[in-house]
């Protein structure tokens, strides 16, 4: 169980460091069943992502949420003045480890709020049954909660 202390502040990061991805476009897929040849479909891509030179943080999100991967964020070229960028680290998530971290850190949520919404939205329209609650009926659990 996530304090909300630790969310709340993970919200924070997330406004001010981090950022969501979402595509949905045609790709190129491969045929199920062992099938010659490829297939169209019409996919979402869906990510985010903190990327931050303090690495005791960033390991510290990827410690606290349990998922998503840790990673160095390669350098690129020099400054203008000719010196080295900092290093860069990443926590990064995909699809539903995204969906999970949206439902925790909406309630804090400011900057990145629509796009939050959005990816809530998205999983929450999609017909799995009891795996996925509505976003009403997670926002009537959390106001019980307090």
């Amino acid at each position: 169980m996530i304090p909300d202390t630790d969310k709340a502040y993970i919200a924070g990061l997330f406004d001010g460091e981090g950022s969501i991805h979402m595509r949905r476009g045609i790709e190129k897929k491969k045929k199920h069943k062992g099938k010659p040849g490829y297939r169209l479909s019409n996919s979402l891509r869906l990510s985010m992502e903190i990327t931050m030179t303090d690495k005791s943080v960033v390991m510290w999100v990827h410690e606290i949420l349990g998922c998503g991967t840790f990673t160095k964020k390669p350098r690129k070229g020099k400054r203008v003045d000719g010196t080295k960028y900092l290093m860069q680290y990443r926590w990064r998530c995909t699809f539903s480890d995204a969906y999970y971290v949206c439902c925790l850190i909406w309630p804090w949520a400011h900057t990145k709020l629509p796009k939050i919404q959005r990816v809530i939205e998205h999983y929450t329209q999609k017909a799995l049954k009891d795996n996925i609650i509505s976003l009403d009926e997670y926002r009537e659990v959390k106001k019980n909660v307090r």
